[in-house]
């Protein structure tokens, strides 16, 4: 890989990061490809996507972004999934994945700023995701009138 491909690499992982909420790292030493693009699904499904980066230019590319404080935890293989919108959409599928997968690991994660073991991303994944929020929301709201009426 030469510089000019280098510096294209760092630019689309730094875009990628900057606009993230959450990202999960992971290993996938031995996965299947089959296994990686299902995986790849998933997250998409989520609002998210998976990027397979070289350690090196993560590091760089995480440099003064809001996921900064993981980027010296980058070793081996390892894939990073970034959700745009609904984080615990996003920890849900990779969480749910690594569990029936065998050769996924959940090494670590950054949750606007703030590092995440893989026990908290577990348990950030049994959170209700956004929209059982806005149906649990909406169902109280609709709750009051119908009592009333009744």
């Amino acid at each position: 890989m030469n510089r000019n491909a280098k510096a294209a690499a760092i630019e689309e992982i730094k875009s990628k990061i900057d606009k993230a909420s959450i990202a999960v790292v992971s290993d996938f030493k031995g996965m299947p490809v089959e296994e990686m693009t299902l995986l790849r699904v998933k997250i998409r499904e989520a609002g998210g996507e998976l990027v397979i980066v070289k350690n090196t230019l993560a590091r760089i590319a995480l440099t003064d972004s809001k996921h900064d404080v993981i980027k010296d935890m980058f070793r081996e293989n390892c894939a990073v999934a970034v959700g745009y919108e609904d984080p615990v959409a996003v920890a849900k599928a990779v969480t749910g994945f690594a569990k029936t997968s065998k050769k996924m690991v959940i090494k670590h994660g950054s949750l606007e700023g703030k590092v995440l073991n893989a026990s908290q991303l577990d348990e950030l994944s049994r959170l209700p995701g956004k929209q059982e929020l806005l149906a649990m929301t909406l169902g109280t709201m609709n709750a009051v009138p119908t009592n009333f009426v009744s």
